[in-house]
């Protein structure tokens, strides 16, 4: 792993990224304070708000007292691929690294709702506060539409059959199939049933703690020369991609699900490759997306230019995780530029590349993703590129 801080670190090499299931310790980290010490045997989970009961759910009841449910999810940092922003944006300088596939196994969170009478009924939404806050510092908590809860969302205890590393969330994390990292709140504290997001003055504690900072403030798209995001109290759109539209009324876009993307995995950057017996190089990738699975993936070996289909292989493991790709290529001898570009079944590709910061975009418009201040979301094709050297 390479560590972008004592707290964060990511995968540091695209091989790692080849396997089926990212082993544990290749899984990349982020948390936002120091990894708290918690003993299971007396952590609870509250449940609160539109709710028939409020209780405190010790971690037996969830394993022990509903049904349990396995997911594979290839999960992204929001941050992902920060490092390619130019000038560089805030933040742990992430390139390709901060990405991981994972069978995540727990209790749906459906069925704990529905036990306890929560409002479930289209609105409401379900704010999930992390336990890892140190004194005087906001809570990590992030508001999910109760739609997407109740569809696939689970408290979950293990990663790849085994305990969490306490890194990841130990003893219990929320996750939000096929979106951002930043929603999959870890070590949950509390969960709170309610008609907006935590958005006003009554999420500001008499600790002078602040609830609202990590939904309203962090994960938004904010161009250069703003300091602030636009805040709601509810949105009827939870398309990170469809936000990032000039045109769908949002200010500055919420980090939501998942964008599409891909990258080359082999041959890795700087190579020099010759052709097999066959006659032919095997270039490998994966790619991903959120909500809408890939349906697509295309490859360049000049940069861009010009594009052929690549071939998915390997076994189809869900609506979440990544598809490998595979393209036969016949290489010629010099310099040449690989880049691969994704497309969901919907239709939406991946931009070229980064805007300048000058132009102020808020959305992806022209075949560019938006500068922000925070480095978020970047899904272009060209800055993941690798250079290759080709021989007869």
């Amino acid at each position: 792993m390479l560590r972008a801080s004592p707290e964060n670190a990511q995968t540091d090499s695209r091989e790692n990224l080849a396997k089926y299931l990212t082993p544990r310790e290749q899984h990349y980290i982020r948390n936002h304070y120091r990894t708290p010490e918690i003993d299971r045997a007396e952590w609870t989970v509250s449940l609160t708000g539109m709710v028939d009961e409020s209780i405190d759910l010790s971690m037996d009841e969830p394993e022990h007292d509903f049904s349990t449910e396995s997911v594979i999810h290839t999960m992204e940092c929001s941050g992902n691929g920060r490092a390619y922003f130019e000038p560089d944006a805030d933040g742990d300088q992430w390139t390709f690294g901060a990405i991981g596939t994972t069978v995540w196994t727990g209790t749906p969170l459906r069925d704990v709702l529905a036990a306890y009478g929560a409002a479930t009924d289209e609105g409401p939404w379900l704010s999930v506060m992390g336990g890892e806050t140190i004194d005087d510092e906001d809570v990590f908590c992030r508001s999910i539409p109760m739609s997407k809860i109740v569809d696939d969302c689970l408290l979950a205890s293990e990663m790849n059959g085994s305990p969490m590393r306490s890194e990841h969330g130990y003893p219990v994390r929320l996750v939000v199939p096929g979106w951002f990292g930043n929603n999959s709140v870890k070590w949950v504290d509390r969960i709170h049933v309610t008609n907006e997001m935590v958005s006003g003055e009554e999420w500001r504690s008499k600790d002078g703690r602040d609830y609202t900072e990590y939904q309203q403030s962090s994960y938004r798209i904010v161009p250069a020369g703003e300091d602030a995001s636009e805040r709601y109290a509810d949105v009827g759109e939870f398309s990170t991609y469809d936000q990032l539209r000039a045109t769908n009324g949002i200010e500055n876009a919420y980090f939501f699900d998942q964008l599409v993307k891909s990258i080359v995995v082999t041959p890795g950057e700087d190579a020099t490759v010759s052709r097999s017996s066959e006659g032919v190089v095997s270039v490998t990738g994966i790619a991903w997306s959120g909500d809408d699975p890939v349906a697509r993936v295309e490859v360049s070996t000049d940069g861009g230019e010009t594009w052929s289909d690549a071939e998915f292989v390997g076994p189809d493991l869900g609506p979440y995780a990544v598809r490998k790709f595979r393209y036969a290529w016949r290489p010629d001898p010099g310099t040449h530029t690989f880049c691969s570009r994704a497309t969901d079944e919907r239709g939406r590709t991946q931009p070229a590349t980064i805007s300048d910061p000058d132009e102020g975009l808020r959305g992806i418009e022209n075949g560019k993703y938006p500068w922000n201040r925070k480095g978020y979301g970047n899904n272009a094709y060209e800055p993941l590129g690798v250079t290759v050297t080709g021989e007869e």
